[in-house]
């Protein structure tokens, strides 16, 4: 990453021995974050609320991070969540979202949610009522549209800060992902070589 190291302390303490504990090594985006762990906190926290209630499943989620992080060019999180995506899936549906192409496995609503997530992510000011009602027209309800863009929202902000400060994808998460759902990520960071 761009910046150094954050100084060792309590919080940063506690954020890498929670990687390590989880995955069983600390993330590149751990390291940058914790620059200011209370604000991951509030990030790891607002995400918790934006989809515990959201009418959103973890598939849906996965479709509209892999969609937003493709728009974007984030190989970080289109890795991370395409890994997601191709587990709640199969790897094949996981790498064509990741290219930007709709999938005739997905649902009409799983096709109308990675399409949104494309066009709030380049062009939010674009948007339309008829793209509202694209969304309404598969049976979306007006609160699961507002959740599904917060949501957008929420990983647009989370990748700006990760992308612009260069935190590279981590080599092992690369490892840990399917091979055509790595094939498909063909842009962003490089994934950081072992230490």
């Amino acid at each position: 990453m761009f910046l150094s190291e954050p100084p060792t302390n309590e919080a940063r303490a506690s954020l890498y021995s929670r990687d390590v504990a989880d995955d069983g090594y600390v993330a590149n985006l751990t390291r940058l974050w914790a620059w200011r762990p209370d604000v991951f906190g509030a990030f790891t926290n607002l995400r918790r609320l934006l989809t515990d209630h959201a009418g959103l499943s973890l598939r849906e989620r996965s479709i509209l991070v892999c969609a937003t992080a493709a728009t974007l060019n984030d190989a970080y999180c289109a890795l991370a969540w395409g890994k997601t995506l191709a587990a709640e899936s199969n790897p094949g549906i996981a790498a064509a979202v990741l290219q930007g192409q709709d999938d005739p496995r997905l649902s009409a609503r799983e096709t109308a949610l990675a399409r949104w997530a494309r066009q709030v992510a380049r062009a939010p000011n674009a948007v339309r009522n008829e793209d509202v009602e694209n969304m309404r027209a598969v049976g979306l309800t007006d609160e699961e549209i507002f959740n599904a863009t917060a949501f957008i929202a929420f990983r647009l902000a989370f990748s700006t800060v990760n992308d612009a400060l260069a935190a590279h994808p981590d080599h092992e998460l690369a490892a840990a992902t399917p091979t055509v759902v790595r094939d498909a990520v063909t842009y962003g960071r490089q994934v950081s070589k072992p230490d």
